[in-house]
């Protein structure tokens, strides 16, 4: 009689080791990552602002209706034509507080008097669009103006007559992203909000829709 031949036995896997994939099997994939949710403001906007500004002005068309273009925050650093390294320092802040790596603005001509050379770096800027510009001016309105001293309101005539607004900052510790222990110097700054209104009226109904705390008149 002929022996059986011992069939192998199927070693099992050590515990906490993943099991190896099948032949012919399907491969599991991975779970697709949630979208991340929309800045509320542009919720708001879409939800509550078009409607009010639609209202208030009686504009037939939804494309008539003014909204955000983009915003600048611009640094000036004129003492940077004599110690350059207050440029990188101000590059870092100005990167920190708007999420983005700003642009290092330049001279467009000399200056004899002012000791200043054609294409010096003088200031820093960072342009902001999409979600970057609402979650910005979300933490403008509502975490950072209230932090300046003796905050009154912002200006209501710094409008620039095509629908633009520009507001100066005095410092950059009203910023909660800056570090008191970090600064060296005190450094101002204006910050541009941009809009594709057409009219002063139109642009401060939007801002005052957004939460701008316009100063009682």
């Amino acid at each position: 009689m002929s022996k059986k031949e011992d069939k192998p036995k199927k070693s099992k896997p050590a515990k906490g080791a993943e099991p190896e994939p099948q032949e012919g099997g399907k491969k599991k994939t991975a779970k697709s990552a949630k979208p991340l949710e929309p800045p509320r403001l542009r919720i708001r906007y879409s939800k509550d602002i078009i409607p009010a500004l639609m209202k208030h002005f009686n504009y037939k068309n939804v494309m008539a209706v003014p909204r955000l273009e983009k915003i600048v925050i611009n640094m000036g650093l004129g003492e940077a034509v004599a110690n350059a390294k207050i440029m990188d320092v101000a590059v870092t802040e100005l990167a920190t507080i708007a999420g983005q790596r700003p642009v290092i603005t330049r001279a467009k001509k000399s200056i004899a008097n002012f000791k200043l050379r054609q294409h010096m770096p003088i200031g820093a800027a960072v342009t902001l669009r999409g979600d970057r510009m609402f979650e910005f001016l979300d933490r403008l309105t509502s975490v950072v103006l209230p932090r300046v001293r003796d905050f009154r309101g912002v200006p209501t005539r710094s409008f620039d007559g095509r629908g633009n607004y520009t507001l100066g900052l005095r410092d950059q510790l009203v910023f909660p992203e800056i570090s008191y222990e970090k600064v060296d110097k005190i450094r101002g700054m204006n910050v541009t909000i941009v809009t594709t209104a057409r009219s002063d009226d139109e642009a401060r109904e939007l801002l005052k829709q957004f939460g701008m705390p316009f100063r009682l008149q």
